[in-house]
């Protein structure tokens, strides 16, 4: 019964909050996507937190939260931390398996090594002149423990199934959380974080190989301003967009991510550079030729642009020079009237 009342009691607990946090997002006049819902929720259950404070810092400093300010406290303050949870729960539930196993395992070679001292037993005692009692007590003696090792046997390939079974649960389990935690929600593109990793192991790899690798930054022209115009949501149908495109033709090897807001970014490893600016002209072009229409109404949006900025890496270039430089070429592409992708070399932005 206690533990039916303990359910009750946390479903109560969970609804109250989903309530206090749905009034909070409501009063802050904050858009409620899943992101911020679970920023809100976490901000609510945790009032004097850092992240309830630094919500209240960027209210009372910019009056309203925009969705890039949302991808940045969800990156600075929700949990990583729940990825670590579950990694160290599988930890947990693996340890626990493996000295379940191992503790049969011994139990196997304990059994095992009485069969053993029974068999040099019955060998002392056959090698002696003994009565057919005695035979009879011997042939007794080893099927007993013939049976005991068979049971031993039994129980642990039970023992080793099941801890196979639960240690590719684990393997799955952890798979999704992993890619989970290194996936964009809004667009299902690579997130920011894993963005980071990715471009270090990739640029690692290059210096190895001496093999070429070009970094593309795509930028959503006049997106702020469209925001405004429609709203949010038809705002994120945009952004959706733009990733499917980008999703579609930076599949592997190559490597695309939301890198925040109405930004992404592609990594081309082993690819030469005129493969690659046109690659980055035709998602240019794709994007720019589809007229979209607003969901809810059925309205025009109107032509999508991006702009775009393309770098390729010198040998042993460190990974902020190459993506300033890719920044860089994008501001020119802005400068130069947008709906264009600019590839400008090192030595060119220095002048």
């Amino acid at each position: 019964m206690s533990a039916d009342v303990d359910s009750l009691l946390r479903g109560m607990q969970a609804y109250q909050l989903g309530q206090a946090t749905l009034a909070a997002m409501e009063r802050d006049q904050v858009w409620p996507t899943p992101l911020n819902y679970e920023i809100w929720m976490h901000a609510v259950a945790n009032p004097d937190g850092d992240l309830a404070i630094e919500i209240q810092r960027l209210l009372k400093r910019d009056k309203m939260i925009t969705e890039e300010t949302s991808d940045r406290l969800a990156v600075e303050f929700l949990p990583k931390r729940r990825f670590d949870d579950e990694v160290r729960e599988a930890g947990d539930q693996l340890n626990r398996e493996l000295v379940s196993v191992t503790t049969a395992i011994k139990k196997a070679q304990q059994t095992s090594k009485d069969y053993h001292s029974t068999l040099d037993s019955a060998d002392r005692s056959l090698a002696l002149d003994v009565e057919v009692t005695t035979v009879r007590n011997v042939v007794k003696d080893l099927s007993t423990a013939t049976e005991a090792v068979r049971t031993e046997n039994r129980t642990l390939e039970v023992m080793l199934e099941k801890s196979t079974a639960e240690v590719r649960r684990l393997q799955v389990h952890l798979e999704q959380v992993r890619r989970e935690a290194s996936t964009d929600a809004l667009t299902a593109l690579a997130n920011r974080k894993a963005f980071d990793d990715e471009i270090i192991l990739l640029c690692e790899k290059a210096d190895a190989s001496g093999r070429p690798l070009s970094f593309a930054v795509i930028d959503i022209d006049f997106f702020k301003k469209f925001n405004d115009t429609w709203g949010h949501q038809t705002g994120d149908q945009v952004i959706r967009f733009v990733a499917s495109v980008i999703g579609r033709v930076a599949g592997a090897p190559r490597f695309a991510a939301r890198y925040g807001g109405e930004e992404f970014c592609i990594i081309f490893p082993n690819e030469n550079a005129n493969l690659v600016e046109r690659v980055v002209e035709e998602i240019r072009d794709e994007i720019s030729t589809r007229m979209l229409k607003r969901r809810s109404t059925n309205e025009d949006l109107g032509m999508i642009t991006v702009s775009v900025g393309l770098a390729q890496r010198t040998p042993n270039e460190p990974v902020h020079t190459l993506i300033d430089r890719a920044d860089a070429a994008l501001y020119v592409s802005k400068r130069n009237g947008r709906n264009r992708v600019t590839n400008v070399g090192a030595s060119a932005l220095a002048e």
